[in-house]
């Protein structure tokens, strides 16, 4: 049985954090219902490499975070389209939204407002920085969070830093952090009947998730610099250039690096006084990486990373992203899932799954992305309305 089977979410998410979390929550067995503005939809559906795709409506942006949910339109800024959306409510166990905070509260679909039509509901709201504070109103973007969270400061090395990490890793903790509290609220309730609202800070998410490099410096008084490839806390730790490609090495532990001397010829380096000590190999990092880097170049990294990982020392090709997804342990695992023909994209979609797998049965979603309003009828129809009155609100443009 899925996990969350039962579970009614209404997403009044945009583009990345709330979209991801709920998409979480419906590989779980959620019905997630996205309740979107009529005509435009999630910004997600206009973003993407493919054009096509973005005209249509059916970006692979958002492909990527909306498999296995339905589409309700609702205009939330008439009368009408509002008592539409209290009346979903009145069916939903959770409510998500992204909005800048104050907003919901000036439609008069705050929290307080709903918690008033269901006691129980669970209101997450997910914003940059957080429903109060003084940086409460301002807009948040992903790179913007990653700036004043100082992930930027430490991604990169001396020379090139600061740098914002590669992909939206500050929306993806928000949108993991959602999920994460959502699911334990709904573990609440089903023991006391409690509703919840909780309150996703973009930032604080972000930082959470530093770890090392916030604690090194709130418990040791270390501030972090920008090591690169390099591990602060080890060496030989971090990425090496071979006879052909990258190859990251982590010879955390001193086993492991006399085993490492040993793999690539130069058994000596492990006895050498400038690298026999931990802290002395930390302190001349880039004399002992020159040296193993000279050995390394005899084979590839294709061929060193299965050598080293049987004998016990940590170590992986640097791979493309086309690449990783191709890793045969990532298609062992049946991380990428093959949907049906989604509405209005005109192809297959692959998406990926949740990052774990259940004994009960893995995670996934049961149904291509939707189309912008794909479900109002049946949405609708649940609540009573007949397929006059749903003409009706469409042509008022409620829907």
């Amino acid at each position: 049985m899925s996990l969350l089977k039962g579970v009614r979410v209404l997403d009044l998410t945009n583009v990345l954090a709330g979209p991801f979390a709920c998409y979480q929550l419906a590989q779980l067995g959620a019905e997630v219902i996205k309740v979107e503005v009529p005509g435009s939809g999630d910004l997600a559906r206009q973003l993407g490499a493919d054009p096509g795709l973005n005209a249509r409506r059916m970006g692979a942006s958002f492909l990527a975070q909306n498999a296995g949910k339905g589409s309700v339109t609702l205009n939330l800024k008439s009368e009408t389209g509002r008592r539409l959306f209290r009346e979903l409510v009145a069916t939903a166990d959770v409510v998500v939204e992204n909005f800048r905070p104050g907003v919901m509260d000036r439609l008069g679909l705050g929290p307080s407002v709903l918690r008033g039509i269901r006691a129980d509901l669970i209101y997450c709201a997910i914003s940059g920085f957080g429903q109060d504070g003084p940086l409460r109103g301002n807009p948040a973007y992903d790179q913007i969070i990653q700036g004043l969270a100082g992930v930027m400061s430490v991604t990169g090395d001396a020379g090139s830093a600061p740098l914002r990490v590669g992909y939206p890793v500050a929306d993806t903790m928000g949108g993991i952090t959602a999920a994460f509290a959502i699911a334990a609220a709904l573990f609440r309730r089903a023991q006391t009947g409690e509703g919840e609202v909780i309150d996703v800070s973009m930032l604080e998410s972000t930082l959470v998730a530093m770890g090392w490099a916030v604690s090194n410096w709130l418990i040791a008084g270390q501030a972090p610099s920008p090591l690169g490839n390099e591990n602060m806390t080890a060496a030989p730790s971090g990425t090496f250039r071979t006879g052909d490609g990258l190859l990251n090495i982590a010879a955390n532990k001193q086993e492991q690096f006399v085993t490492l001397c040993g793999l690539i010829g130069r058994p000596e380096l492990a006895t050498d006084p400038r690298f026999a000590e931990r802290e002395e190999r930390k302190r001349r990092r880039a004399e002992l990486n020159r040296e193993i880097e000279a050995a390394l170049d005899a084979r590839p990294a294709a061929e060193w990373a299965p050598l080293l990982n049987r004998a016990g020392v940590p170590a992986g090709e640097v791979l493309s992203v086309p690449q990783a997804l191709e890793n045969p342990q990532v298609l062992a695992r049946g991380l990428i899932c093959d949907l049906p023909e989604a509405e209005g994209a005109g192809r297959p979609v692959k998406v990926v799954r949740a990052g774990f797998r259940l004994a009960s049965g893995d995670p996934e979603p049961r149904t291509p992305p939707p189309a912008l309003g794909a479900d109002t009828a049946r949405i609708l129809a649940g609540l009573g309305y007949a397929e006059a009155d749903v003409e009706t609100f469409r042509r008022d443009g409620v829907i």
